[in-house]
């Protein structure tokens, strides 16, 4: 069941006042009673993770990888992203918005939800990203951080991409079937859409079926997501830099004390793997318990959606601890490979 808390008077980054009302949901065990994971949503997602429409079904669910007979699962609707289906809702002013704002807004929902640690955060693209932001907040907080196909800040590359789509949005006539067409060339690669299509035209309108699929996304995005929720989220991917502006990401890294486990997707076009290695190598210069492993995918970034039996592999070592008892290191995960 969705719930809600409002928080009548958030400050934001920007100085501006606003109420903020944040929609949450558990599944698994009953909170209290079980250890908590986060499951953060990436841009056009939201709180169904698992169940009816559970977009992280074949990852999450009764004796799958993240097993909800052990573990109390709690997702967040970013605030803003449309999934409370109320427009009052909305965020019109998110420029004033930043991934440290819904770090600091969930943070909130933690406290007030009585909950003084986390199992795991996981989350892939920027769900990834805000579990990381979330960590730098709350040092202290969270056992285990699993950024899935992201990064501790975000990337000339992923700064363009954001631009054009910004463009997209803000002077399209059809604005949120254009930037999807847009995105979904960059979340796949050309040997995931060589792999799918083959150049074959659709025998009833004779295109392309690669530009049918892609209008066909766009038209499926439009009617389930508003255009102010498609703008925040963009913009909150150009606000990921867990140093705040003011160091190197990777030394505000420094101070997280749970397990970091780096998860980077070799074909991704968004955040590329190199860059994610890059970070694994810094950070294991100040930290000894981060680790590094690489779904192998011809998909690109939408692979954390598509190659479930290697992600889960990957995640099997982190969630099968003993989470009865607060003892650390008990197994061996087969990382850095």
């Amino acid at each position: 069941m969705l719930q809600e808390i409002t928080f009548p008077h958030f400050k934001n980054s920007a100085g501006s006042f606003q109420e903020i009302h944040v929609f949450y949901r558990f599944f698994g065990r009953e909170p209290g009673t079980a250890p908590v994971v986060l499951v953060n949503h990436a841009l056009t997602g939201n709180v169904n993770v698992t169940g009816e429409n559970g977009w992280w079904n074949e990852l999450i669910g009764p004796g799958k990888c993240i097993d909800t007979q052990k573990f109390t699962i709690l997702s967040i609707n970013v605030p803003g992203n449309g999934a409370s289906e109320n427009r009052e809702h909305l965020l019109h002013n998110y420029t004033e918005f930043t991934l440290d704002d819904v770090a600091r807004i969930f943070a909130e929902v933690l406290d007030k939800l009585n909950i003084n640690e986390l199992f795991a955060a996981i989350g892939g693209s920027i769900g990834g990203a805000l579990a990381w932001h979330l960590a730098v907040l709350r040092p202290n907080l969270i056992k285990n951080l699993i950024p899935i196909a992201t990064d501790l800040k975000a990337t000339d590359w992923v700064l363009g991409q954001c631009k054009v789509q910004d463009q997209i949005l803000n002077n399209s006539a059809d604005p949120i079937h254009d930037a999807r067409m847009h995105a979904m060339t960059f979340y796949r690669t050309p040997a995931s859409f060589s792999a799918k299509f083959r150049r074959k035209r659709n025998e009833l309108n004779a295109q392309f079926e690669v530009a049918n699929w892609l209008s066909h996304h766009g038209r499926k995005l439009e009617q389930r997501y508003e255009l102010a929720a498609y703008k925040l989220m963009n913009h909150l991917l150009t606000t990921i830099d867990i140093s705040g502006g003011n160091d190197k990401p990777s030394a505000a890294a420094k101070n997280i004390s749970g397990n970091i486990y780096l998860i980077g997707i070799d074909s991704d076009l968004f955040f590329l793997p190199e860059e994610i290695r890059e970070t694994y190598e810094e950070l294991s210069e100040e930290k000894k318990n981060v680790h590094y492993s690489e779904i192998k995918s011809i998909h690109g970034h939408d692979a954390f959606l598509i190659e479930y039996e290697q992600l889960s592999q990957i995640l099997k070592p982190i969630f099968k601890q003993n989470v009865t008892h607060n003892e650390e290191n008990k197994y061996s995960p087969v990382w850095n490979r």
